[in-house]
């Protein structure tokens, strides 16, 4: 159960602020303002959730209905959480030298095969944690495109600019693809 929508002592408001919540979700529930009063818009949505998800259409928040709006709302709540961010390179002064073996290189590796589909220019390669060949090549690559010196080395502009592509050029486009096609009004 999510405790930050549940106002102390203000069970309307809370009810009308997760209905509000879901409206985005399940179009067919109406956009609630709270205000904490148990008016004729809370009345009808809270009748239009209790006929969409199957519960008996009384207008009443009995405890069925109540558990059923919390558990909607906890529902999409998750699924509009936010992705803790991975912090996989080392805040300490650090650099992937070529012909070194690392987790590092592991994960430099992944993220350029990754991109090796999607970007000209990029190889992919083996998943052995060196440092050396392709990776190496593609170090080199990333930090050409990226006005970086050529160096080789992964530091940490390097790295920067390899999450990056990744976020801009895989991450973004599945979402993308996710949502459909949407002319830039439509987003607006």
């Amino acid at each position: 159960m999510r405790e930050d929508v549940f106002l102390l002592g203000r069970p309307i408001e809370s009810l009308q602020t997760m209905l509000r919540q879901l409206s985005y979700g399940y179009k067919a529930l109406p956009f609630l303002v709270p205000d904490g009063r148990f008016g004729e818009e809370t009345l009808e949505a809270v009748m239009i959730f209790q006929r969409e998800f199957g519960l008996p259409v009384t207008g009443r928040v009995d405890p069925d209905t109540w558990d059923e709006v919390v558990r909607r709302y906890d529902g999409q709540m998750r699924q509009r959480e936010k992705p803790y961010a991975l912090r996989a390179f080392p805040v300490r002064p650090f650099q992937l030298e070529i012909g070194d073996r690392d987790d590092i290189a592991l994960l430099v590796q992944t993220l350029f095969g990754i991109l090796s589909g999607a970007v000209d220019g990029i190889a992919d390669e083996e998943h052995d944690g060196m440092h050396t060949g392709a990776a190496v090549d593609n170090t080199m690559w990333l930090q050409k495109v990226s006005g970086l010196p050529v160096t080789g080395v992964m530091d940490r502009q390097t790295w920067n600019r390899l999450v990056r592509l990744y976020d801009l050029l895989i991450v973004r486009r599945r979402e993308l693809e996710r949502e459909g096609p949407q002319t830039a009004l439509e987003k607006k």
